[in-house]
């Protein structure tokens, strides 16, 4: 599956459009992660735990838009954005979401 945050892929031709897929996941804030981010709020730095977090969050939502393009027949998802939101205190929504098309 090609990926792109682009509207095109170089070289490649869109010959079918499936229309929009998208991929979300839901993840919580760990209690010990917690603890460590207010320190590094004290001393500064990066919070690597929620930077661990978020990278899997966003693999997780690619991976079930590119299965929902997939299942359309689509082998590449163009213009892919990515949205967040807070659905509960302590717990986000990571959403990715893009256009499936077929290209050659």
């Amino acid at each position: 599956m090609i990926i792109s945050n682009t509207q095109e892929i170089p070289g490649k031709t869109i010959v079918e459009f499936f229309g929009v897929v998208s991929g979300s996941t839901v993840r919580a804030k760990h209690i010990g992660k917690d603890i460590m981010a207010t320190l590094k709020n004290v001393v500064g730095g990066e919070l690597k735990g929620y930077t661990a977090l978020l990278t899997e969050a966003r693999g997780e939502a690619m991976r079930r838009m590119s299965y929902q393009a997939e299942d359309m027949g689509a082998n590449a998802i163009v213009n892919v954005r990515f949205a967040t939101s807070s659905v509960a205190q302590g717990a986000a929504e990571l959403f990715a979401y893009g256009t499936a098309v077929t290209v050659e």
